[in-house]
């Protein structure tokens, strides 16, 4: 009987760690926290999910897709020249990507401006450290099912969308910075990307 009885509680211990293995294994890993209210919009997916296939070009017209990034953490920001918010967020974006150098922003202009003319936009607006992407075809807002600008996208190393912002965010408040290199330490959030 006492043999029987602590086979069983085995069993339970087992089946009992496994799912709180599977239940710890399936939250996400940066649920240290919300994120604080300078991104308030910043929507993190409970399972990441796969980007979409989508190319756009740099300013040399090479085309190039987000598998380019892999490997890497990756804020995509889409954006437009006539984005009032868009416009104004690109600062924050610079200081954000000097703040978090293993966070590569790629922004996306969805305008119909030449590469020239984005380039000379950028450094207008202090945004020069920004590289000049275009997807003047308007193929990520299809693909990522957007319907607003500015659209963020976070995404992990394994290339899968780990959060979502639409609108404007405060990306180089302090807080904001401290809460995305949590999220992008790699020992910490590669597993689940």
């Amino acid at each position: 009987m006492r043999r029987h009885l602590l086979a069983i509680l085995a069993v339970v211990a087992v089946v009992a760690s496994a799912a709180a293995l599977y239940v710890i294994r399936a939250r996400p890993v940066h649920d240290a926290g919300h994120p604080p209210d300078a991104l308030a919009k910043l929507v993190f997916e409970a399972i990441p999910k796969n980007i979409p296939a989508v190319a756009f070009v740099d300013e040399k017209g090479r085309r190039l897709s987000l598998a380019s990034f892999r490997g890497r953490y990756v804020l995509l920001n889409l954006w437009a020249t006539w984005c009032a918010p868009c416009v104004r967020e690109l600062p924050a974006l610079v200081r954000l990507q000097r703040a978090l150098p293993r966070l590569t922003i790629v922004a996306v202009s969805e305008g119909h401006e030449s590469s020239a003319d984005t380039a000379a936009f950028l450094r207008s607006h202090g945004a020069t450290a920004l590289h000049v992407y275009l997807d003047s075809d308007h193929a990520f807002l299809q693909a990522m099912g957007a319907f607003g600008l500015p659209l963020s996208v976070l995404i992990g190393p394994r290339g899968r969308e780990r959060a979502r912002a639409l609108g404007p965010a405060e990306w180089d408040d302090p807080q904001a910075i401290a809460f995305l290199r949590a999220a992008t330490t790699t020992a910490v959030a590669a597993p689940a990307s």
